[in-house]
């Protein structure tokens, strides 16, 4: 059986474990396991934009040199935010003579980096490499009569060079959806920023971008909303708290990881859902049963 070489990044250890338990359920059930790499560390959470900065790379690359050390050219996150960080990075190094020189240089106590290491986001790997055929064969439970909105964000598509879809029409969370049988709902703000990192110092800004998107999304028909990113899924499901706290008459929206969505079709652990959604999506007992 082939297996993937997989980071699986900080969050993924601590406040979205869900999101790793699930997406290691469902690869093993299509039968394209992920294999955590040794001694991984943090990707270093954003890419530099200065053209000459190194050193912002050295966790990326870092994190490549494992890769080479268990003999693989390739490594997959489900994180969008890893994903985007070390997407840009290998793209700012792979096959750039003098910046490797000076990385490896600089890292003497490391084997030297190749520069030949690609990024997968894991989204890319159940489309390219799995194909979404394959996902509707492996369903237990399909998810018919269950709108899902996709919610992308900023990383997964942007910029450009490194997205994994079209960054003014992405299909690819649609797709996926599709075959789950669920009903994909398309709405204005699926790519819109969720304000990221802002929540620290102007939560005020992330709860008025959690109701812009989430409202859209419900307007447009969603009973629920799917993100590929940790920090997306905080802000847009802890801040629902305050909103309602604002807006007596607002009905919480359920977050959750595209993996654990998947999870329920193919009855699998999933983590643990949100609250709304734990009688309808308890696994084994899954939205709209089917043959499968």
């Amino acid at each position: 059986m082939d297996r993937l070489t997989y980071f699986p990044g900080c969050s993924l250890k601590d406040e979205a474990k869900e999101f790793e338990i699930s997406a290691m359920a469902v690869m093993k059930v299509l039968e394209l396991p992920l294999v955590e790499i040794e001694r991984w560390n943090c990707c270093g959470t954003v890419f530099s934009l200065t053209e000459d900065d190194l050193m912002h790379q050295l966790a990326s690359i870092r994190n490549f040199i494992r890769v080479q050390e268990a003999g693989s050219d390739e490594i997959v996150t489900s994180c969008a935010m890893c994903y985007n960080t070390l997407k840009r990075s290998s793209l700012f190094v792979n096959h750039a003579e003098e910046r490797l020189e000076k990385i490896n240089a600089f890292m003497d106590e490391e084997v030297a980096y190749e520069g030949k290491v690609e990024v997968r986001h894991l989204l890319e790997i159940i489309r390219d490499r799995i194909g979404w055929e394959k996902v509707e064969e492996a369903m237990i439970y399909p998810l018919e009569g269950l709108s899902v909105a996709p919610y992308y964000g900023c990383m997964l598509l942007r910029p450009r060079q490194v997205g994994i879809d079209d960054p003014d029409n992405p299909t690819i969370m649609r797709d996926l959806i599709d075959a789950l049988w669920a009903t994909p709902v398309e709405y204005a703000f699926q790519a819109e920023c969720c304000g990221s990192y802002q929540v620290v110092d102007h939560r005020e800004l992330i709860v008025e971008r959690t109701h812009r998107i989430l409202s859209s999304a419900r307007r447009a028909g969603a009973d629920v909303v799917v993100t590929s990113c940790p920090l997306c899924q905080y802000n847009l499901r802890e801040t629902q708290s305050e909103l309602k706290e604002k807006i007596p008459t607002y009905e919480e929206m359920p977050v959750m990881y595209f993996t654990q969505l998947m999870a329920v079709a193919l009855d699998v652990d999933s983590g643990e859902l949100p609250g709304p959604l734990l009688a309808r999506f308890s696994v084994g007992e899954g939205v709209g049963k089917g043959e499968g």
